[in-house]
């Protein structure tokens, strides 16, 4: 079970969403006490923006690493640098490395940034989004076989058909170059993916960047209690 962080959630979202590398390194911590097995964060400036910057990346990679003992991984989503050479600079420059990082490979730039990121020694979550080219893409890349997993992502928010487009997603991917696949959905498709997840074998994850609720409705005070909730869900099930 992953733990998602903070994604793109702001400040307006709630005082639990974790920003600082602090608060991010304490919000890790719990949620590793409460069963989550790896870390994924969105590096954030002081102001609070997302940044690929060295110097945001690196505090927040070295702060995870001396409160949860487990692998740390980042994102490098065109939002946090929309120039694909820039991005590649940006990879370039870091002199903390995460254990790994998740390029969404219907980004411009997507092999190369996963090439050198590679190269770097720094795996790689291939971010296959439903709706996209992403899964035509990965299938073709000489790069698959050497990923870390595929991140699928259901970026279906709706409910009612979020296991419908999981499976969609699931069926473009195919063999998926038989690298592991880590299912998951955002906001309205996170609980019923994940538990599709649990029925399927596969891997997941769950946090602040996924949902701001818990399976009950009720607003999730922090990852550790999404966690706790997710490890739940999944075994129960993986176990019907």
């Amino acid at each position: 079970m992953q733990v998602c962080l903070n994604g793109s959630r702001t400040a307006a979202d709630g005082a639990r969403v974790p920003l600082t590398p602090d608060e991010s390194a304490r919000s890790a911590a719990e949620a590793v006490a409460a069963g989550a097995t790896e870390v994924h964060v969105h590096p954030r400036t002081p102001c609070g923006r997302e940044s690929l910057s060295a110097r945001v990346v690196g505090p927040v990679v070295e702060a995870l690493r001396r409160r949860a003992a487990v692998p740390v991984g980042v994102t490098t989503g065109a939002w946090a640098e929309p120039g694909p050479a820039e991005r590649l600079e940006r990879v370039r420059s870091w002199s903390v490395l995460p254990d790994f990082a998740s390029v969404n490979w219907h980004e411009p730039g997507a092999e190369e940034l996963a090439e050198l990121l590679l190269a770097r020694g720094v795996g790689v979550d291939a971010g296959i989004w439903f709706g996209t080219e992403g899964a035509a893409r990965f299938a073709l890349s000489p790069l698959g076989p050497r990923v870390l997993r595929v991140l699928a992502e259901v970026t279906d928010t709706a409910p009612a058909t979020a296991e419908a487009s999981a499976h969609t997603l699931l069926t473009e991917l195919g063999p998926a170059h038989g690298r592991p696949v880590l299912l998951h959905g955002e906001d309205g498709s996170a609980w019923p993916v994940l538990r599709l997840a649990g029925r399927l074998g596969l891997a997941t994850r769950i946090g602040l960047e996924d949902t701001l609720f818990l399976p009950d409705g009720q607003r999730a005070l922090s990852n550790a209690r999404l966690v706790a909730a997710g490890l739940v869900e999944h075994g129960a099930q993986r176990d019907r």
